[in-house]
């Protein structure tokens, strides 16, 4: 099940919606609620993959386990270090498993000239980001920053509950701590959860599955024009961008409609004037995550040259090997490493002094040619692209396809650009200020997004989720 599909909107979510608030409070506890919740997840994510719930029903329970293990043995460091260790070991092994058995077993028989057979296997949804929580809230409970969670019902509510659950954000303990032991439903919060949500939905349904299928007319298509390689580029950047961080948005609507506040994800990325504050950008909670528990362990940038550059490399590999099981995946986050140690030893200075606008189009061309890597079934495949968007290879400059898709979407094309930046945002809060237009424009745009978001999702076969598969 995914939010932007008619079961999820018009059934799951308004029943849920209904039983939650239904589901009493105790003397102020949400705990009856967080049961409610629980139930609730595990119902959205066994929908699709029945099976793979007691995988994660199983780490909870084993992760929980071994916290409390780690709580009682804090004095005897040996021990509460290697009850830390199984956990998060425990916690990888299934990760490492379903991601990546295949793309170990591919390499060593590609170097032994072996055959050993590759598992088959349906990977679990959202493993990738319950994973990182996992360690994430072993880790922190290691270190001392909150106390267990002795309750293992409210621990499986964090780890499960279906807004984040199988697309982030990536959300740590000490994110809803309080909230999973005391939070405050109000009207405010159901409203503004209920428009992000809303303004998430049509991000997906509205921008992004209309850039991709203009990707996917390009990859059947045998134009290969430069006019058409970048149209798909172009293309490709926004549904990505619209397609995650609508998913973000409406994870973090749904996270306040009960009572939780979810970190941000993302932050207009591609208004960023450097590589490095497109970082701080796009996908937060994955850089952040990544900076906490890889970066700075390893010692950040208190370390000699050398040893800040092996570790920014090993960040950057990491980042794009969670990302996909693929070498083009790991090529993709280390050309970002390079990129960023450039930025750090060279471009830096060069870039401060040079009009902004030029900035943002250095940085714009440098994620341009990450996602031709991102989106490539091959090395070849993404040197192909790369190769046609400067005239290599190309069959001619501007194909009368090419120019006829070209007019098709320059409508959505200047809307992407527009939504990419925060001036919607900036509209939004003017209008807010004004409290009659508020109260009669907004509903009513809320309203027409959502009708058409439902339109959408009636009339359209097409409805894919990039960040389902990583």
């Amino acid at each position: 099940m995914v939010f932007s599909s008619p079961t999820f909107l018009y059934y799951f979510l308004p029943i849920t919606v209904i039983v939650y608030f239904l589901t009493p409070m105790i003397k102020g506890s949400p705990r009856w609620r967080n049961i409610t919740l629980l139930v609730a997840s595990l119902i959205f994510y066994a929908w699709g993959e029945p099976r793979y719930v007691f995988l994660m029903i199983a780490q909870c329970i084993v992760a929980w386990g071994f916290s409390l293990l780690i709580e009682k043995y804090q004095e005897n460091k040996k021990l509460a270090r290697i009850f830390m260790f199984i956990s998060i070991s425990v916690s990888l092994a299934g990760l490492i498993y379903f991601k990546y058995a295949n793309f170990f077993i591919g390499n060593v028989n590609n170097l032994t000239n072996s055959n050993i057979p590759f598992i088959r296997m349906i990977m679990p949804i959202g493993i990738s980001f319950y994973t990182f929580q996992f360690v994430s809230y072993t880790l922190d409970l290691y270190n001392r920053k909150f106390s267990a969670q002795r309750n293992l019902l409210d621990f499986s509510t964090y780890v499960a509950s279906f807004p984040q659950l199988i697309a982030g954000p990536i959300v740590r303990y000490t994110d809803i701590a309080e909230d999973l032991v005391k939070r405050v439903h109000t009207w405010s919060h159901f409203s503004m959860g209920s428009r992000r949500f809303i303004l998430g939905l049509g991000k997906k349904m509205l921008l992004a599955n209309l850039f991709g299928e203009l990707v996917e007319v390009y990859k059947v298509s045998g134009d290969r024009s430069v006019l058409f390689v970048w149209l798909y580029v172009i293309a490709y950047s926004f549904q990505i961008y619209f397609d995650f961080s609508g998913y973000s948005d409406m994870a973090i609507g749904l996270g306040q409609i009960f009572g939780f506040k979810f970190p941000e994800n993302f932050n207009y990325p591609y208004i960023a004037d450097s590589i490095t504050n497109f970082w701080r950008r796009w996908h937060m909670t994955l850089s952040g995550w990544f900076r906490d528990y890889v970066y700075i362990p390893l010692g950040g940038n208190r370390v000699k040259q050398a040893r800040f550059i092996f570790n920014i490399m090993v960040v950057w590999m990491l980042t794009g090997f969670w990302h996909g099981a693929d070498w083009n995946f790991i090529l993709w986050g280390g050309y970002f490493g390079v990129i960023l140690l450039v930025e750090k030893f060279f471009l830096g200075k060069l870039l401060d002094k040079t009009y902004r606008p030029f900035r943002h189009i250095y940085v714009m061309l440098i994620v341009f040619v990450s996602w031709a890597f991102f989106d490539a079934l091959s090395f070849q495949a993404a040197f192909d692209v790369i190769g046609r968007m400067i005239g290599v290879s190309a069959d001619s400059l501007a194909s009368n396809e090419a120019l006829y898709y070209l007019r098709s979407y320059m409508i959505p094309i200047i809307l992407g650009v527009v939504g990419c930046t925060p001036l919607v945002m900036n509209i939004s809060k003017k209008i807010d200020k004004k409290k009659t237009a508020a109260l009669i424009l907004e509903p009513l745009v809320l309203l027409v997004i959502l009708l058409l978001s439902t339109a959408a999702m009636v009339d359209g076969s097409f409805n894919p989720f990039i960040y389902f598969r990583f």
